[in-house]
């Protein structure tokens, strides 16, 4: 039986580290983007969109549109923070992403399989960014081993 060496453990981490922040950030700017489509089409022509009687979290469609507008485009612009690695970005991009699963959750009679795919693609985000601990270096690929700047 042969041990790990403790470097190559920490090197693997650091990867995998890396490689679930890039993850949040991609899936972020995605689901951020999609937001803000979202956003624009119930702005522009709300007559896409199914229109339910007596629902609880009724608003006018305009009125989800910029919700969605908005948090779609704090949501893109929180992913090139996590780009870089930045930690208020990892907090802002649960936060974001937890407000974009209510925002989903509230506006799911209105368009149901997009708002399913939004949650889901938040629960993702959330979990990306959440499961990187904070001991854990980011790992940067275009850092070369040796060579401080």
């Amino acid at each position: 039986m042969t041990a790990t060496h403790p470097a190559h453990a920490h090197a693997t981490r650091q990867a995998w580290a890396g490689g679930l922040m890039t993850f949040g950030a991609v899936m972020l700017m995605i689901a951020g983007l999609l937001d803000v489509f979202r956003g624009i089409m119930a702005i522009a022509s709300d007559d896409i969109f199914v229109n339910t009687r007596n629902y609880v979290f009724q608003f006018d469609l305009t009125g989800w549109g910029w919700i969605h507008l908005i948090l779609g485009a704090v949501g893109v612009l929180v992913s090139f923070g996590l780009f870089q690695a930045m930690t208020w970005a990892r907090v802002a991009g649960v936060g974001i992403a937890a407000l974009i699963i209510i925002a989903n959750f509230l506006s799911l009679p209105y368009y149901p399989v997009w708002s399913v795919v939004m949650i889901a693609m938040s629960g993702f985000i959330i979990w990306a960014l959440c499961v990187v601990r904070r001991d854990d270096e980011i790992f940067d690929p275009f850092e070369r081993p040796g060579h401080d700047i």
